[in-house]
Order: C-alpha cells, then structure tokens, then sequence
C-alpha cells in the first residue's frame, strides 16, 4: 500500500495552520528578522551591546533579550529605540490574510 503525504502540493502555511502554530513560527520569523539586521547595523557601526544598551537607556539585559533570536516578547518602544540607535526607523505594517 502506497502512503500519501497529506501535506504534498499544499501551501505551508496551510500545514502550520493545520499544527496551530501559524502565528508562533510567523513571529519568530520577524523577529529574528529583526534581530538580525539589528546585529548587522551593530556592527557596521561599530556598536557594542553595552554602548548599545546605553545609548538606549536600558540594561545590558534587556538588550541581550532583545536580541535573543528566540524570545519574541519585546515591546514595541525597544524596537524603535534599538532601530534609531543603528540609524534605521521600524515600520510596521498589516496585509490582508
């Protein structure tokens, strides 16, 4: 007997909606998206986390749990922070499903 896969020829999204964990694996993503290029610009610019987390007015802490490329609980106010202080501005923007 031939076994089929239910998931062949469907959208992979579909499959992560089926395991129900669309938005969890959507928010990492955009995240470590984030944190990524916030470590590139980091480094073009020569900032460290500490001088990082100065200029932000923010922990050595906090910083490292903003650039955790999995914890997706951070605010809003750090991300424009940490964006202007590598000379970037965060937008944010909503699409239809």
């Amino acid at each position: 007997m031939k076994q089929t896969n239910k998931h062949l020829g469907s959208k992979f999204d579909n499959f992560l909606v089926e395991e129900n964990i669309l938005e969890e694996v959507e928010a990492l993503a955009i995240k470590q998206t984030i944190v990524l290029i916030l470590q590139k610009e980091m480094s073009k610019h020569d900032i460290s986390k500490t001088k990082m987390a100065i200029i932000m007015h923010t922990s050595r802490s906090s910083l490292d749990r903003l650039l955790d490329l999995e914890n997706t609980s951070v605010t809003l106010n750090t991300l424009v922070k940490a964006a202007i202080v590598v000379g970037k501005k965060l937008n944010i923007s909503l699409s239809n499903i």
